[in-house]
């Protein structure tokens, strides 16, 4: 498989491609949140367990970059920001949900309680 150059970082295959785009801790959980509905920052903060403010910030940038969500800015005081997901972000949703099902199979293997992760499939909330 030919070696391809995209914003000056070289990349070996697609998965490599695809995983620098949507892969770490956060990236993942942001766009499933906003799969649904409009997020204001401090609302996606409280939604994401133990995520710090830095990293929120660049996962959202990252993430805007790439196209995958959108940022509108409204000319109020104080400033309003809000974050949703774009067309090319809701194509990412069936492999985030692929990704949460493998992950639940595998720590059903390991003997990890999936219980939380099962609840939090009602409230949607769990990627």
């Amino acid at each position: 498989m030919p070696d391809f150059l995209y914003n000056g970082k070289a990349y070996y295959n697609p998965v490599e491609f695809a995983m620098d785009r949507l892969g770490g801790t956060w990236k993942m959980p942001i766009l499933w949140r906003l799969k649904d509905s409009v997020y204001r920052y401090g609302e996606l903060k409280k939604s994401i367990e133990h995520i710090s403010d830095k990293m929120l910030t660049t996962q959202l940038r990252q993430l805007e970059s790439d196209g995958f969500v959108h940022r509108e800015v409204y000319p109020v005081v104080p400033p309003k920001v809000e974050y949703s997901i774009t067309e090319k972000g809701k194509t990412a949703i069936p492999i985030v949900i692929a990704i949460r099902n493998f992950g639940i199979e595998l720590m059903k293997k390991e003997g990890i309680d999936i219980e939380y992760y099962q609840a939090k499939d009602e409230s949607d909330d769990s990627a």
